[in-house]
Parts: C-alpha cells; sequence; structure tokens
C-alpha cells in the first residue's frame, strides 16, 4: 500500500480507538476507580511513547537544539491554546466526575470541548505521519501507544460529557470527527514534510512531544489521580512498560 494511503489509514484507525472508548462508557456505568486506573495506564503509555519513540529519536536525527526548541514550542501553543479553551468551558473535558459544564451551565462549552478534544488528539496523529516520513513504515510501537491511549481519553472523557447530559449524537459526533480528523492530520504530517531535512522532521516531532506531554499534565493526569487507588502508581508504570516493551521488541 502506498505511504500516502498508509497515512491516513493509521491515523484513523489510531483516532477510532476515541470512539470505542466513548462506546464503552456510553453502555455502561464503568466505576470512576476503574476509569481513573484505565486513564493512568494510558498516562503512563503515552510517557513511554514521547521519551523513547518521539524525544530521543528527533535527537538523534535532528541534534539537540532543534529537538528542545521543538519540544517547547509545542508545549507553550498547547499551554495557550488549552489556557483559551478552558475559559470557555473546555477544562475538564477528559474528567468522568461530574466537572464538565453543560450548555445551560456554560454556553458555548459544547463547542469549545469538541475544539479541546481536537487539540488534544492532533499532535498524536501528526507524529504517525512523520514516522512514515522517517522510517518508511509506521512505527509499531507509536501506533500502539496512541490507540491504547485513546481508549481511556474516549471513556472517561464520554463519561463526563454523558453526565453534562449531553446527548449520544453529541459524543459521537465529536469524536468520530476527531477520529476522521486524526486521518487527515497524520496524511498532511506526511505530505507536508517528506522532503524536509533532518532538522525540520526532529524540530515537528518534538513539538508534537511538547503538546503531548503538556496534554497529559494538563487534562489526562488529573483524572488519573482524581479517584485515589492504591495501584494508581504502580497501574501508571505498567502503561509506561508496556509501550516500552513494544518499543523494544516491535518498534
Amino acid at each position: 500500500m502506498p505511504l500516502w494511503l498508509q497515512a491516513p489509514l493509521w491515523g484513523t484507525v489510531a483516532g477510532a480507538a476515541l470512539v470505542l472508548g466513548a462506546a464503552l462508557s456510553w453502555r455502561w456505568n464503568i466505576p470512576p476507580k476503574v476509569v481513573s486506573l484505565v486513564m493512568s495506564f494510558g498516562a503512563g503509555v503515552l510517557f513511554s511513547a514521547l521519551a523513547f519513540d518521539l524525544v530521543d529519536e528527533a535527537a538523534r536525527s535532528g541534534g539537540l537544539w532543534a529537538t528542545a526548541a521543538g519540544f517547547l514550542a509545542g508545549a507553550g501553543v498547547y499551554v495557550a491554546a488549552n489556557a483559551v479553551l478552558a475559559g470557555r468551558g473546555a477544562q475538564h473535558r477528559k474528567r468522568s466526575g461530574g466537572k464538565q459544564p453543560s450548555e445551560t451551565d456554560t454556553p458555548g462549552s459544547g463547542t469549545a470541548i469538541a475544539i479541546g478534544a481536537l487539540l488534544d488528539g492532533i499532535p498524536e496523529s501528526v507524529v504517525l505521519g512523520l514516522g512514515l516520513v522517517a522510517g518508511g513504515a509506521v512505527s509499531p510501537a507509536m501506533l500502539a501507544a496512541v490507540f491504547i491511549s485513546n481508549v481511556p481519553e474516549g471513556l472517561s472523557s464520554a463519561a463526563g460529557m454523558k453526565k453534562a447530559g449531553r446527548s449520544a449524537r453529541y459524543v459521537f459526533g465529536v469524536w468520530g470527527g476527531i477520529a476522521l480528523i486524526s486521518g487527515i492530520a497524520s496524511l498532511v504530517g506526511y505530505v507536508s514534510l517528506q522532503n524536509a531535512s533532518d532538522g525540520l522532521v526532529a524540530f515537528i516531532t518534538a513539538t508534537a512531544a511538547g503538546a503531548i506531554l503538556a496534554m497529559l499534565a494538563d487534562t489526562m493526569i488529573p483524572e488519573a489521580f482524581e479517584e485515589h487507588h492504591l495501584l494508581t502508581g504502580l497501574v501508571t508504570a505498567v502503561g509506561f512498560l508496556t509501550a516500552f516493551t513494544i518499543s523494544q521488541t516491535g518498534g
């Protein structure tokens, strides 16, 4: 299959995990402690992926300075955009409890939450396309990490949307749309940078990594530790080790 077709395919597959998580949450009332532990696992997976499959690889191929500049740029842009969206009702978009506002409580929050969810997913999708540029094939470790982490993201956020009174049409419209846009973002990442220099690819890869780390700190970690559980730290470590193992054996 041509690489330009693989890029949107794998991006959409990874994004579809959000729909899967939302469907599980919509069908069953999953206990908060379980949601917290699943989110912990997903956070650990992404921590490992951005450390070993993004930042380390970017530094090796494009150098430290391009990587550092991209990493800080990605984190800074994400935090700035997230701050704007938080002021419009999207601050708790990944929370499964009753923290998400309804449209009645905060008019326009539905749109802000949808845009925020898109902001969270785009960096992950872009790096899948970049992986095709750098290695000629999608990274199994990165694909697995994005897919595994997207399931708890969709699960937790959809649970919060449901408690806020949002409709199934809204919930699955948001996640289905983001799954499709994820495929497009992966394609854009591949097409726009397939002839780019190693330094530029490293910069963009690190930018995505910085945005992912900021997303973890701002949205996933708070949900992971929402419900106190003695196993939270251990489950996060297991998620990290799972992604690292995939990276070492299949990446």
